[in-house]
């Protein structure tokens, strides 16, 4: 089930939000079972085959984190073996065949593939609770003491599957979510969350809806359909994906922070327009920021911490490593890891540029619009590497950008008729306007201030877009980060 699928959007979420608050009323208890049982058939509308395997990866997280807390001493000891078992799972259902395939061309054997199909969200659900296995870690050893636990299998259930972030994030810790289903006030309905929480899932529909999925034509034609590209199609198509994912990924974010807050719980900011950034080290500071945290507080400390001494040089190499492994999360591909490879070496540079040569040489800061055009066009250059699906799609796209490919004189082959580029044209034209000249929807949400009136107006905005989804669209598009 989707969050742009007229099922979600007046059948689940309207049924899910009644059942919770009709049960809060008379049980606290009762309501959360619901909302565990709602997310977690939300989960299975897509293949209820994989729903055993999300239930054993929480019980057997939950039941180490009892282990830790029971023998503080062997808490070291539980916590390796939770994170091995996490790393497997994960390396066996998403990186088995790539693995196998790597091994075959290096040694030219010919061992079966395995061909398995990625479990929706397993990503983002074992990421969350290796931060979970981690946080509890930290905790326990501050306290030193045998406890009774960190929290109980109901309210950490639902902190794994609390429908709204369970397939693509925002990535939270336990103690910044949990707390919030425990307050009295928040048992009760808020009609100033219900605005709010409309207003943003409006903002988060329209950018999927008619932004996103606008733009993926363009990118799939100049990734995936057309052979030869000229200058004009290649940057047409590297910026059509670039925008694409910013406006799809937080276009999912919006609405999942809009879905929960109809439940008055509030999900982290995932996005502060990254566009906008003027450095490498900014941008990860702006995007997918719950993922950013973990890169630094987690990947980046544990590789850290594997050096005898921490100096610039070393910290650097944790940095360039940590995104190597952020690179490879994304997917079994090396295109993912000469993605993070990029991104990495980025952000390094960035921190010796800052630190070491300006200081050296006494430089004064670049100017503004030039740290932000060099940083924005690296960005959707290494963007190239996320979206091909090989090494000659991406070479085909760059030849063509910096001219190595010849030119053609027509648009795309003339595949789209005149009302395609018009659309496609005005959604172009939207992303661009939207993402450099207005504030983005955290920002806005922040200034938003219910009423009547808007809330009417999201209503419409909603129906509205349901509807073309339903009769002019035919069907309904995944969002990409569910592809990871």
């Amino acid at each position: 089930m989707l969050f742009n699928s007229v099922e979600f959007i007046f059948m689940f979420l309207p049924l899910s939000f009644l059942g919770y608050f009709v049960l809060s009323r008379w049980s606290a208890l009762g309501a959360k079972a619901f909302l565990v049982g709602a997310s977690l058939f939300f989960y299975a509308y897509w293949n209820v085959k994989y729903l055993p395997l999300i239930l054993i990866s929480i019980i057997f997280n939950y039941a180490i984190v009892q282990a830790m807390w029971v023998r503080p001493k062997q808490a070291k000891a539980w916590l390796v073996c939770g994170i091995i078992a996490n790393v497997a799972l994960l390396g066996y259902f998403k990186y088995a065949d790539f693995f196998l395939s790597n091994f075959n061309a290096l040694f030219s054997t010919s061992v079966n593939l395995l061909h398995l199909a990625l479990p929706l969200a397993i990503s983002f659900f074992t990421l969350q609770q290796l931060t979970f296995l981690l946080d509890s870690y930290a905790k326990i050893e501050t306290e030193k003491k045998p406890q009774a636990g960190f929290s109980n299998f109901l309210d950490y259930t639902l902190f794994v599957t609390f429908f709204p972030q369970l397939i693509a994030g925002p990535i939270v810790h336990h103690q910044e979510m949990m707390p919030q289903f425990a307050k009295d006030g928040n048992k009760r309905i808020s009609l100033d969350n219900i605005a709010s929480g409309i207003f943003i899932f409006a903002i988060g529909l329209f950018k999927k809806v008619v932004i996103a999925d606008s733009l993926a034509k363009i990118a799939t034609m100049g990734f995936d359909t057309s052979k030869v590209l000229s200058a004009l199609e290649g940057w047409m198509t590297s910026l059509a994906y670039t925008f694409q994912l910013y406006f799809d990924f937080s276009g999912y974010t919006d609405m999942a922070i809009g879905a929960a807050l109809l439940f008055n719980i509030r999900l982290p900011q995932n996005f502060n327009s990254p566009y906008k950034a003027t450095s490498m080290v900014e941008y990860w500071q702006r995007w997918h920021m719950t993922l950013s945290r973990f890169i630094f507080d987690y990947l980046y400390v544990s590789v850290a911490r594997m050096f005898s001494q921490i100096t610039f040089h070393t910290s650097m190499l944790a940095i360039f490593i940590a995104f190597l492994i952020a690179g490879l999360w994304h997917g079994a591909s090396w295109m993912f890891v000469f993605f993070g490879f990029l991104h990495g070496l980025g952000v390094v540079v960035n921190h010796y540029w800052s630190k070491k040569v300006r200081k050296k040489y006494k430089l004064k800061p670049l100017p503004v619009w030039l740290g932000w055009f060099i940083t924005f066009n690296y960005v959707n250059i290494t963007e190239v590497f996320f979206r091909a699906k090989d090494w000659g799609d991406a070479l085909k796209v760059l030849k063509a950008m910096f001219c190595m490919s010849g030119f053609k004189n027509y648009f795309f082959s003339g595949e789209l008729d005149h009302t395609s580029k018009l659309f496609i044209g005005t959604a172009a034209v939207l992303a661009l306007v939207i993402t450099f000249c207005f504030k983005n929807s955290c920002q806005v949400l922040e200034s938003f201030k219910p009423s009547l009136w808007r809330l009417g107006w999201t209503y419409a905005t909603i129906s509205f877009i349901g509807y073309y989804v339903l009769v002019y669209v035919n069907r309904v598009s995944e969002f990409i980060y569910f592809n990871f």
